[in-house]
């Protein structure tokens, strides 16, 4: 039995190189789960002053924006595999120093917020090149069931299992949550070093970098399919950061839901998203991506309409529930429609383009929420979040289908 479904989870033709790709990545959710409960611990018990509260959460958001371009060309210009080794292993170090430093009683706010960033900026170089693995190990008709596999890991291990992990051992003591990622980034440095890549990742001219990366923008910027995706992931991000930015605000002034509540959205969401690994197979086998995203756009911008009018906990839960399956559908068709478009050489700029829209968008987002919040009240940010979505939704229907077409094959490099 357990090996009926160990073969249905990791289909033997996805080879071995795909499942240390796998383990290696699970490890590392879990690692990184620990420490989204464990970090703001750690800050709120060193300080209550909320700015430096809210400073520890904006220096992580700072590296995806500054460094995201130059990840891209470093991935595109260097073994990526070694790009990963060598990372996670300065970030199992960083975690050590930090680890001994909260033990001895030696971790000051500064020193925590400057291993917070170094951490993050390290992250953004490891992801940028991680995600380049998938095409060059599976097969193109098996990047969406890789990729469902990778997503399950972020859902059940960095979302659901590591959060309330780390608060416990944190509540052992504060250094331990630390200690235990220090171990998990170590272990998962060890299990990608095994990971054979069977075509060359170094690219051998030596040009300007800013070159690398005007080659990467304009490869987005000419391919429908992947110029849709990077302008939609922009401007839904900006509705929905503005929305989420006060969710702990509105759980607890429109739901009447406390410190756990707030929580309980969290693990519900993450239980929608095991419903999307479930279904996600079915789904793509009965429906274009195109026609996927489509749907899943709809619902997003209903989830902040319904978000912004229900006053019961109840009715919000199961909202965040179904949005947490969209959210888990949503993210690993995006990845799979990029990585079927692009090719090899530039993988990680085209990657890294699309994660500066990311953070953009959330940043831009959280700014404007926080406004709306402050002005009108903690709904306000959802309105505008429904109106905004519907209203990008409307322009940007018909781009959606160059999506459909992303499907016939990688496009040709640039120049």
């Amino acid at each position: 039995m357990s090996g009926r479904l160990v073969r249905a989870l990791l289909p033997e033709r996805l080879g071995p190189g795909f499942r240390r790709l796998l383990a290696s990545s699970w490890v590392s959710n879990l690692g990184d789960g620990l420490a989204l409960a464990a970090g703001p611990l750690l800050v709120a018990s060193l300080t209550t002053d909320a700015r430096l509260v809210a400073l520890a959460a904006t220096v992580q958001w700072i590296p995806p924006l500054a460094f995201g371009l130059a990840a891209g060309v470093v991935t595109d210009r260097v073994d990526r595999r070694r790009v990963v080794v060598a990372v996670n292993l300065a970030r199992a170090v960083v975690l050590g120093a930090l680890t001994w430093a909260v033990a001895v009683g030696e971790a000051p706010i500064p020193l925590v917020l400057a291993a917070l960033f170094v951490l993050g900026t390290a992250e953004v170089f490891a992801d940028n090149a991680a995600q380049t693995f998938l095409p060059m190990l599976v097969a193109r008709e098996d990047l969406a069931l890789g990729n469902a596999r990778l997503q399950t890991g972020f859902v059940v291990l960095n979302q659901m299992a590591g959060p309330p992990l780390g608060a416990a051992l944190f509540a052992l003591g504060a250094a331990v949550p630390f200690g235990a990622q220090s171990a998990l980034v170590l272990l998962a440095a060890g299990v990608v070093a095994k990971v054979r890549l069977p075509v060359p990742t170094r690219t051998t001219a030596r040009r300007n970098p800013w070159h690398d990366v005007a080659e990467g923008v304009r490869w987005v910027r000419r391919h429908a399919a992947v110029r849709t995706l990077v302008l939609t992931i922009f401007t839904f991000n900006i509705t929905f950061g503005a929305a989420w930015s006060v969710l702990v605000l509105y759980s607890s002034e429109r739901l009447g839901l406390g410190d756990v509540g707030f929580g309980l959205i969290t693990a519900v969401s993450a239980l929608g998203g095991l419903l999307g690994t479930a279904c996600y197979g079915w789904l793509t086998r009965r429906m274009a991506l195109a026609t996927i995203m489509r749907a899943g756009l709809v619902l997003e911008t209903l989830t902040h309409l319904a978000l912004a009018l229900t006053t019961s906990a109840a009715v919000a839960m199961a909202i965040f529930f179904v949005f947490g399956a969209h959210a888990f559908v949503w993210n690993t068709t995006s990845v799979t429609v990029r990585q079927r478009a692009v090719p090899t050489p530039l993988q990680g700029r085209v990657g890294s383009v699309n994660l500066v829209g990311v953070f953009g968008g959330l940043v831009l987002g959280s700014l404007i929420g926080g406004a709306l919040a402050g002005r009108w009240g903690v709904t306000a940010p959802f309105w505008f979040a429904f109106a905004g979505s519907a209203v990008f939704l409307l322009l940007i229907w018909r781009e959606q289908r160059h999506i459909a077409h992303a499907d016939a094959g990688p496009a040709p490099a640039d120049g």
